[in-house]
C-alpha cells in the first residue's frame, strides 16, 4: 500500500557525517528516527573529493597508486563493518577499478569533463554504503542515480542545472518511489544532454538537497554537518560566538555568500523559492539542537552575524585621462566582462575605480585569476595599483544603511585597523569591509566583541 507523507523531508549528510562507518551510523539513526525523511542525499565520505580531485589533475604511477591506496582504504575501513560484506564489496571494487583507468586517462589527457567523471565516484561509493548501512537496520531501503533527475548544462565542474528538465524527471523517478521506501542518492553530481557526467562545484551536494526540495515540493531540508546550526561568527575564531536559532533567507543567503562555510552560496535559493525552511544541525549530536532558516523572523536584530571570506585582491584603477570621463566606468566593466572576472565591492572616485575580486578559487564563476591579457587590455585605459593577501569581513544584518549609529558601532572600533575598503548603502543587509589578511581574525573578535558579547 502506497503511503503518503505530507511533510516529506528531503536529508541531507555531509562529508563528515558519513566519514567511517561510526559517522554512517549515527546518520542512519538520524534517518530511522523521523519517517517522513524519505529522501537522503549524500556527499562523498570525507577527504575523498581532495583525494580525486588530484587523481583527475593527473599523476605520475607512485603517486597514483598511491592516492587510489588511500580510497581504496577509506571503502574497505567502512565494509569491514557490516554484516554481510560480500555483494558491497564487488560494487566498491567496480568502482575503484574504473577510478584507476580514469586516472591513469588524466595522466595522459586530463579535461574538465573526465575530471567531472572521475570526482562523481565519491558521492557515488559513499551513497551505496550508506544504503547498506540503512539496510542492516532492517529500513526499506533503495539506492537511486542522482544522474537520472539532476540534468544540467555542460560547464564541467560548476554545471547549472535546468530547474523545468529537473523537477519533471523528479516527479517521474523519484516522487513514486519515496512513498514506498527511503530514498539514497548523490549531491554534487549530474548529467547533462548529451550523457555525460557533471558536477555542481564543490560544496554542491547541499544545493543538490534544496533543488531536489524544490522539485519535489518538500516541507523541509535538512542539512546535516559537523556543527550545530549556523553561529554568528565563526567559532574557531570567536570562542564566544552564539548560535542562531532561527534566522531569515536573506540573513544566510548574505552569510553563505560572503564566505560562512556551514552552507553552500547556492543552497537557499531553490528552498526561498518555493519557501521550504532549511534546517542546519550536527549529525554528531542532534541533541543540541540547530538553526531553522526561514522566510520570516519576528524582530530581526540589527547585526546578525560577522563572516569572512580571505584570499581577497583589491585593484585600483586610475583614468589615464586627466579630465573625468562618463566612458570610463563602462570601458573598465566591459573589459572585466570580457576576462571573466566579477568584482564583489566597487567604489568610485572622479577618474578612478576600487574593486574588491574573490580570488579564493577559479570555479563556479569566481575571479579567474588577474591574467596578462586583462592587465594588458587594462592598461590602454588606466593605471593599475594591485594589492593582494586581502581579507573581506561582511557583517550581516538589518536595515544597516538606515541604522544612524552604525559608523559609531563599527568603524569606530576598528581604529586601529588598516581598513582598505567599505561598501556601505548598497544593501540594507550588510556592511563590508576590506582588510589585510593577517588583521582579518583580530578585526572578528573586535567586532564580535563590541555587537554580539
Amino acid at each position: 500500500m502506497t503511503r503518503i507523507y505530507p511533510h516529506f523531508i528531503v536529508a541531507k549528510f555531509g562529508g563528515t557525517s558519513v566519514a567511517d562507518f561510526e559517522a554512517m551510523s549515527r546518520s542512519a539513526r538520524i534517518v530511522l528516527a523521523d519517517q517522513n525523511v524519505r529522501l537522503v542525499v549524500l556527499s562523498a565520505s570525507a577527504g575523498v573529493t581532495n583525494l580525486l580531485v588530484e587523481l583527475a589533475e593527473g599523476l605520475e604511477n607512485a603517486q597514483r597508486i598511491d592516492k587510489l591506496e588511500t580510497l581504496r582504504a577509506i571503502q574497505y575501513n567502512i565494509i569491514s563493518c557490516l554484516k554481510q560484506p560480500l555483494v558491497i564489496r564487488r560494487e566498491i571494487d567496480t568502482l575503484l577499478d574504473n577510478l584507476a583507468h580514469l586516472a591513469q586517462m588524466a595522466e595522459i589527457r586530463p579535461s574538465t569533463a573526465l575530471s567531472d567523471e572521475l570526482v562523481s565516484h565519491g558521492e557515488l561509493m559513499s551513497s551505496l554504503l550508506f544504503s547498506e548501512v540503512l539496510r542492516e537496520q532492517n529500513a526499506e531501503t533503495s539506492w537511486f542515480d542522482a544522474r537520472r533527475v539532476i540534468r544540467t548544462d555542460s560547464r564541467y565542474g560548476c554545471a547549472e542545472p535546468q530547474i523545468a528538465t529537473l523537477t519533471e524527471l523528479a516527479e517521474t523517478h523519484l516522487r513514486p518511489r519515496i512513498e514506498q521506501e527511503i530514498v539514497i542518492t548523490q549531491g554534487f553530481i549530474g548529467r547533462d544532454q548529451d550523457g555525460q557526467t557533471t558536477t555542481l562545484g564543490r560544496g554542491g551536494s547541499d544545493y543538490t538537497a534544496s533543488l531536489l526540495g524544490e522539485a519535489l515540493h518538500a516541507a523541509r531540508v535538512d542539512i546535516w554537518t559537523d556543527v550545530a546550526g549556523i553561529y554568528t561568527t565563526d567559532p574557531r575564531i570567536a570562542p564566544e560566538a552564539k548560535r542562531i536559532d532561527l534566522i531569515s533567507f536573506t540573513e544566510a543567503s548574505d552569510m553563505a555568500a560572503y564566505g560562512a562555510k556551514v552552507l553552500h552560496p547556492a543552497t537557499l535559493l531553490p528552498a526561498m523559492r518555493k519557501n521550504i525552511p532549511v534546517f542546519v544541525g550536527s549529525s554528531k549530536d542532534t541533541a543540541a539542537g540547530g538553526t531553522l532558516v526561514c522566510r520570516f523572523t519576528e524582530d530581526p536584530p540589527r547585526y546578525r552575524a560577522v563572516t569572512v571570506r580571505r584570499k581577497q585582491t583589491l585593484l585600483r584603477l586610475h583614468s589615464l585621462e586627466a579630465q573625468p570621463s562618463c566612458h570610463f566606468l563602462a570601458q573598465i566593466f566591459t573589459l572585466l566582462s570580457q576576462h571573466g572576472v566579477a568584482a564583489d565591492l566597487v567604489t568610485t572616485a572622479e577618474t578612478s575605480i576600487a574593486l574588491a575580486l574573490d580570488t579564493t578559487n577559479a570555479t563556479c564563476g569566481d575571479t579567474p585569476g588577474l591574467t596578462t591579457s586583462l592587465f594588458t587590455a587594462l592598461s590602454s585605459y588606466c593605471r593599475i595599483e594591485v594589492e593582494t593577501g586581502l581579507a573581506l569581513i561582511t557583517l550581516v544584518g538589518n536595515q544597516l544603511a538606515q541604522g544612524t549609529d552604525v559608523c559609531k558601532e563599527v568603524y569606530a572600533r576598528l581604529e586601529e585597523h588598516a581598513v582598505r575598503m567599505v561598501c556601505h548603502g548598497a544593501s540594507s543587509n550588510n556592511l563590508c569591509l576590506l582588510v589585510p589578511g593577517e588583521a582579518a581574525d583580530s578585526a572578528i573578535k573586535t567586532l564580535h566583541r563590541q555587537l554580539f558579547e
